[in-house]
């Protein structure tokens, strides 16, 4: 397959090898077409009956839909044509037949439920505006990535089979590892602050986390991507401006290197976050809520933030914001509380706009008021003795966060359900495939 040329480059007055899958036959009598499609795009098959090798003909037309085909011959311009040229054919050769009776339509006629389209993920994303999808979804991490390096990060990978959980709790997958219990870990979090402990000082991470939280909800999955940063000598404050930097960079990469993406999915125009996001304090935030009427019962200080507050202040707002300066009651122990007033803690969360996107602050870098927050929040401290005994080797201040990928892209492409934008998705009912 080396001399194998993709539809794009094909060029009239080439004599070409395509190979692709049979995306549609036209049969048009006298005449027949037989589209071939691959990753960069379509191509057109022109088939002149009377003047062509029975068998020839019958092999490009009677193929079934999405059969795996190699096709040569010479390019021709062919302004009726798609794309503008059309390849009349010497060969046409099947090397995967496809199964007449598919479980789904590739080429979007026929609409299909997403569960559907999920037990079928490997033809779905045959779909252009499934493809597109994760066209982007490659962009916004590479994108990510490229912004880390200019905040001077070093790209790290901590340990996902762990032996506590990062913040304690039920929501943990247990495992058998080699005879003793472990769990998939909820978070990189405990593992990237000691990595700002180190020589590394400033460090990120794209990887999967686990959660096993009983939720059957369009936003929820139990096995996520997390892009997570840490540094140290940072405040929460520092720590908000690299995370605003970073979401930036990510809608401006997608911008610049997804226009075909993009108009795939129907963007027309694609809007790039340009001014700075909004901090505002929870006091603000649940004044503003309860100001808006839209919840049956006013929030009160302590109160986490229900679904229905944080779309009525979305849309108050109209676009990403930060809510600040949480109650140090419903942050966990690691987070850092404000000197001078230890019922205020320095957590954030970043909202896009009606759904939380991402959690940070500034941690807890004092031994002794760490071990504190750990017994306060009914943690056992010596479960954490790998974690917590480097605290007492020099600690330096240090802030971070962590986006979730998945939501990232759901937000940024106003997809209805967060499946969408993971391949394989594992939820409560999803293990397979």
């Amino acid at each position: 397959m080396n001399d194998r040329t993709t539809t794009a480059r094909a060029e009239p007055g080439e004599e070409v090898r395509v190979a692709g899958w049979a995306h549609e036959i036209r049969d048009l009598g006298g005449i027949a077409f037989l589209i071939v499609r691959d990753r960069t795009g379509k191509i057109q098959v022109k088939f002149e009956k009377d003047a062509m090798d029975d068998d020839l003909v019958e092999t490009g037309t009677e193929v079934p839909r999405e059969s795996v085909v190699s096709v040569t011959g010479a390019v021709e311009e062919e302004e009726r044509a798609p794309t503008g040229v059309e390849i009349v054919p010497d060969t046409v050769e099947v090397l995967a037949p496809a199964d007449p009776e598919l479980p789904l339509d590739p080429s979007g006629k026929v609409d299909a439920e997403l569960p559907t389209r999920l037990d079928n993920r490997t033809l779905d994303l045959r779909r252009e505006e499934a493809k597109a999808v994760f066209e982007i979804r490659a962009e916004v991490l590479r994108s990510a990535r490229e912004a880390f390096r200019g905040l001077d990060c070093t790209e790290i990978t901590t340990p996902k089979i762990v032996a506590t959980g990062t913040e304690g709790g039920t929501e943990l997958f247990p495992i058998t590892y080699f005879g003793r219990e472990a769990f998939m870990n909820q978070s990189p979090q405990l593992f990237k602050q000691l990595m700002v402990g180190s020589g590394l000082e400033r460090v990120f991470e794209v990887g999967p986390i686990f959660r096993a939280e009983e939720h059957n909800t369009p936003r929820h999955l139990n096995e996520a991507t997390s892009i997570d940063f840490e540094s140290a000598f940072i405040d929460h404050e520092e720590a908000m401006d690299a995370c605003e930097q970073v979401v930036k960079a990510a809608y401006e990469g997608v911008a610049a290197n997804c226009a075909e993406a993009l108009e795939t999915l129907g963007y027309e125009d694609f809007d790039v976050p340009e001014e700075s996001f909004p901090r505002l304090t929870y006091e603000e935030a649940i004044e503003r809520i309860n100001a808006t009427g839209e919840l049956d019962t006013q929030l009160v200080w302590g109160d986490d933030l229900p679904t229905e507050g944080e779309k009525a202040l979305g849309n108050d707002v109209g676009g990403h914001y930060f809510v600040t300066d949480w109650p140090s009651e419903i942050k966990p122990f690691y987070i850092k509380d404000y000197d001078d007033d230890a019922e205020l803690s320095t957590g954030f969360d970043l909202m896009a706009p009606d759904m939380e996107l991402v959690s940070g602050g500034q941690r807890e870098h004092r031994y002794d008021h760490l071990v504190e927050g750990f017994e306060a929040q009914g943690l056992d401290p010596e479960a954490f003795e790998y974690y917590t005994k480097m605290f007492r080797y020099g600690m330096p201040p240090h802030a971070g966060w962590a986006i979730g990928g998945e939501r990232l892209v759901m937000t940024m492409l106003d997809l209805p359900n967060i499946r969408e934008a993971v391949l394989f998705p594992r939820d409560r009912q999803r293990l397979s495939p």
